[in-house]
Order: structure tokens, then sequence, then C-alpha cells
């Protein structure tokens, strides 16, 4: 669909008024060790499963992958607590000649969180820069 065929956004659509905005800081700890491996394509892939633990309810936990991370990244094990900031992200792929897709956090900061109340300020920096975006308070 070419941009100009496109419906005008209208004040019942989010995206109107703040952009497409995809942001996910997670604050949990990695439930398994890292998985790394180098793709095809030369990158390198670093796999996380994060569990972030609820206070209403059972934790929950969530893939998270990180391509080309930083060589100087910090070595994580199972049961480190760490932050994670990145987007969410649907991939589509075959596998025994059926179309398969996961749905995973593709990072783009994964640091080890040094104590729980360092992991909660960085969770709370990550959120007051969304709510410095443009359009209405959500809440």
């Amino acid at each position: 669909m070419s941009e100009s065929s496109r419906p005008a956004p209208t004040d019942a659509d989010p995206a109107s008024s703040v952009g497409a905005t995809n942001v996910v800081v997670l604050h949990g700890v990695l439930s398994r060790d890292p998985d790394v491996r180098t793709l095809p394509s030369g990158d390198d892939l670093v796999a996380y499963e994060v569990t972030v633990a609820r206070p209403d309810g059972p934790a929950e936990s969530a893939p998270v992958v990180w391509i080309d991370p930083p060589r100087r990244r910090a070595v994580l094990t199972a049961g480190d607590a760490v932050v994670v900031v990145g987007r969410v992200r649907r991939r589509f792929y075959r596998a025994g000649g059926v179309t398969q897709s996961r749905t995973e956090v593709f990072a783009t900061k994964v640091v080890r969180s040094p104590s729980p109340s360092r992991g909660q300020e960085l969770v709370r920096r990550a959120l007051a820069a969304f709510e410095e975006l443009p359009g209405p308070a959500v809440g």
C-alpha cells in the first residue's frame, strides 16, 4: 500500500499521536544460561530466557535475542538479575516444511542488575524517557 493510499490516522489510532512506538523494558532473572551462536551471516547472537516475577500471580518468561552485542558485554549465567531494553518482534521461519513464528524481545541493551534497587532505577529511567514522548498520557 503506498503512503498516499493509506487511510489518515484518527484520534482513536494511538500511533497517530505518538508515532509507532515499540519499547520493552524487562527487569528479571535469567532462567537458563545464555545460548551464544554465530549466524550464517557471521553475526553473533545471544539468546536469553528472562523470567519476571509478578506480585499478583505466577512469574512470566520471555525469550530475548541480542544480535551482535558489544564484545565487552558482561558474561551472564542462569540466576543473574538483568535489565533488558528492546522491542517486541515476531519473526517467521520455515521448519520441517512448515511456516512457524516466534515472538521475542529483540534487545538493544542487556545489563546485569547489580542490585534490585539499581535494576528498578534503570527501569524508572526507561519509563521516564518514554513518558517524555509527545502524545496522550498512558496509564
